[in-house]
């Protein structure tokens, strides 16, 4: 509360996605839990988008693939691309497998925060901007809309705060979140800003049957910026 900087930072002297590089076990967990998540819930996010009409889909920090491969699944037309950290694509298997058996899927290793792969026609990330602040996140949205074709759009999957909802389970999962990195959960109104920071104009938000909602966005054109 003194410094203004997260609690996991001052417990542990660096910030968690350091801390987790350096503690291969937890790594592992966390993962494996990021992992169950997306399982359970990467029905319910494509069944409420239309993913049929993408050539490329791209999940940025997409883990072991399970919300790609819940996608893929669903819509045999799409290729995918899987984008995480080395250590995260190289030990995905189970869901993915069959799609990267099929030539459907590219496992592809970098760092979002730097950059992303070019010509996707969909750059998927769930629970991605969540953990950055406004600057982090701004970065990541631009880094994709850079790398992204023409007519490409950034589909986040986020818990979108209502308006109006102290005490709220999104409310306490903001709490948490700046506890452990310093960032937070948003609003529709912040994500609007934030998307329009990075030179995105958001399109809809889509609710699906998880705690999840699909936010769409494509790039502004000049009279939007």
């Amino acid at each position: 509360m003194r410094t203004g900087e997260p609690a996991f930072d001052h417990v542990y002297g660096k910030p968690f996605f350091d801390y987790l590089a350096e503690q291969p076990v937890l790594a592992k967990i966390f993962n494996d839990v990021m992992t169950s998540d997306s399982s359970d819930e990467g029905a319910a996010i494509a069944a409420a988008h239309d993913f049929s009409g993408y050539q490329r889909i791209v999940d940025v920090g997409g883990g072991h693939g399970a919300l790609l491969a819940a996608v893929l699944d669903r819509y045999p037309g799409p290729l995918g691309v899987l984008f995480d950290l080395p250590d995260v694509v190289e030990t995905a298997h189970g869901a993915i497998d069959s799609h990267i058996a099929a030539g459907r899927v590219e496992k592809l290793a970098g760092d979002f925060s730097e950059a992303v792969p070019r010509g996707g026609d969909a750059y998927l990330l769930k629970w991605i901007v969540h953990d950055w602040d406004d600057e982090a996140a701004i970065r990541i949205l631009t880094s994709c809309r850079t790398a992204m074709a023409p007519t490409g759009k950034v589909l986040l999957v986020e818990v979108v705060i209502p308006q109006g909802t102290a005490g709220s389970d999104a409310t306490r999962l903001d709490t948490t979140m700046l506890v452990f990195t310093g960032s937070r959960e948003r609003t529709e109104r912040e994500y609007r800003e934030l998307l329009h920071r990075a030179g995105l104009t958001l399109l809809a938000i889509t609710p699906t049957a998880s705690p999840f909602s699909i936010l769409e966005a494509t790039p502004a054109q000049d009279g939007q910026r």
